[in-house]
């Protein structure tokens, strides 16, 4: 059996592994080598969490490679999708570690520039407009767990045959992140720092 491309990837196009993880992986989820360099004028904590930081990002492109290559080396289909399902998290995360650091630096060194992860500004905008988006958008959200709580019980015939189990728990669970994330906004807005 042909290695690698085992499987539909998580993104329903049949794309073989290697094309989903190893060009597009490195491609886009990389430092710029001068955004690696301390920020000057920093704090020592600054530098410390920068340092950790930027050790990180190091640590998750290994893990993606690793990850990748797991991909293209499994015969079991099942397993290259769901190690595909682990290099888009993966990517994320990386990409989010590399944002903190340019954050961090940004601030560091007093540019005039906003930072690319955004301070909190809920009390600066149109906090009832804040508080309708995210009371609408949690609704949502809530009635959308409970549809995929009573989707995963029925689904437990098929726990041992299928992923379709594992997938509803795993969408179960970026529900509950996104229900975090609203409730954090919403309660931000409702009480300003200030």
């Amino acid at each position: 059996m042909e290695k690698g491309g085992n499987g539909a990837s998580p993104d329903g196009t049949n794309a073989p592994v290697d094309a989903i993880g190893a060009g597009s992986m490195t491609a886009d989820a990389t430092i710029p080598p001068g955004d690696l360099a301390p920020p000057v004028g920093a704090s020592v904590w600054e530098r410390e969490v920068f340092a950790h930081l930027t050790e990180h990002v190091r640590q998750e492109q290994e893990l993606l490679e690793e990850y990748v290559h797991a991909a293209r080396e499994s015969e079991s289909k099942a397993l290259g999708y769901l190690i595909n399902l682990l290099i888009d998290d993966e990517r994320r995360h990386h990409r989010m570690f590399i944002q903190l650091a340019q954050s961090l630096k940004t601030d560091a060194e007093m540019r005039p520039e906003d930072p690319v992860v955004p301070r909190l500004d809920f009390h600066k905008e149109n906090r009832a407009e804040v508080l309708e988006i995210t009371g609408r958008l949690l609704d949502r959200e809530e009635s959308d767990l409970r549809e995929l709580k009573r989707l995963h019980r029925e689904l437990k015939e098929v726990k041992d045959t299928t992923l379709w189990d594992l997938l509803v728990e795993l969408m179960e669970r970026d529900t509950d992140k996104h229900i975090a994330i609203l409730r954090f906004s919403r309660d931000h807005a409702k009480h300003p720092p200030f």
